[in-house]
């Protein structure tokens, strides 16, 4: 059986409450983080390495949960409390009533599942992030040397790949094996290794243009992936990609960077803020985004709830590049 010389055994972990249930609970590391985390800490899996997943995108059971296959998970229980009854080990059956999430739009049940994403490795560059925000300017200052800083040290990995249709896409190919990846750094690559000319980055555009193995006929054609970026990668660009750099004004972005600051809200320390920092260290292992931040706080309703400003995508407008 997979995973039996590792799995199978008990793990602590405080996440488990008493108030409600036994108090004890079985971890799939595929379908919430807390499992993946209390697994992943407990080396029941490995950073990287594939879950496994036996649910499918309709949320159905696949064939290796072969007595239950093609059953929808929520459908599933009656059967899969029926089969250990048959078996002689239930211990109790019953109900309790307790919060779960569901689809505002459809009013159904949501199921947390993993699925393959694109990630930056932004645990790599923690020490450098922490070095280079204090080479940084706040106002006010506690929120760069507490706030900023905290999440800083907690940096996680930053999926930026979004399975959606409206998006930049991410300019990757890859072979039908998996062996061979392409990252396209331009449009005259993309041409040359394709032969299509290219005249819009959208999807419906280029999600058509295939790339000829490089290891020959046999081994087919690499597409490109299905994700698109998630938006706060663009909007952590901004200094560079606005002016349209490697490309153009190169003369231009070294004069000009890092900018004499940025002005957002507090909202952004985890946000904006962040994905600057993130990008520029990357990219140039220096504070490249900005030289001073303004961080103003937010107007609360009478509810305590923050006011949102009505304004792009991304969740906010870019108040000030100088």
């Amino acid at each position: 059986m997979e995973f039996s010389d590792v799995a199978f055994r008990v793990l602590s972990d405080d996440y488990v409450k008493g108030d409600s249930g036994t108090g004890v609970v079985h971890c799939a590391p595929a379908f919430g983080e807390d499992d993946y985390r209390v697994c992943l800490a407990n080396e029941i899996i490995k950073k990287g390495e594939g879950l496994i997943v036996p649910v499918d995108e309709n949320g159905c059971f696949t064939e290796r949960v072969a007595d239950f296959s093609n059953l929808y998970v929520k459908e599933a229980d009656k059967a899969i409390i029926e089969a250990v009854r048959l078996k002689g080990r239930p211990v109790k059956s019953g109900t309790i009533t307790h919060s779960s999430p569901f689809c505002w739009r459809t009013n159904t049940p949501l199921i947390y599942r993993a699925v393959p994403s694109w990630f930056i490795r932004v645990e790599q560059l923690k020490e450098k992030l922490l070095e280079n925000n204090k080479q940084t300017y706040w106002v006010p200052d506690f929120v760069k040397e507490k706030r900023f800083h905290n999440w800083l040290e907690n940096a996680r990995d930053w999926a930026v790949s979004r399975s959606r249709f409206w998006g930049t896409p991410l300019p990757v190919w890859v072979s039908e094996d998996g062996e061979e990846v392409l990252v396209m750094d331009s449009i005259e690559k993309l041409e040359k290794l394709s032969g299509v000319k290219v005249s819009d980055l959208h999807r419906h555009y280029i999600d058509h243009i295939t790339i000829p193995s490089a290891r020959g006929p046999e081994f087919g054609y690499l597409r490109r992936v299905d994700d698109v970026f998630d938006c706060w990668f663009e909007s952590g660009s901004m200094p560079y990609a606005y002016i349209h750099y490697p490309f153009e004004n190169v003369e231009l972005f070294e004069k000009n960077l890092p900018g004499n600051f940025v002005a957002e809200g507090l909202d952004q320390t985890r946000g904006w803020f962040y994905t600057l920092m993130v990008l520029s260290t990357a990219l140039f292992g220096k504070p490249a985004a900005f030289k001073n931040l303004i961080c103003n706080g937010l107007v609360l309703a009478d509810d305590g709830k923050k006011f949102l400003k009505l304004s792009s995508s991304y969740g906010g407008s870019r108040s000030i590049w100088g």
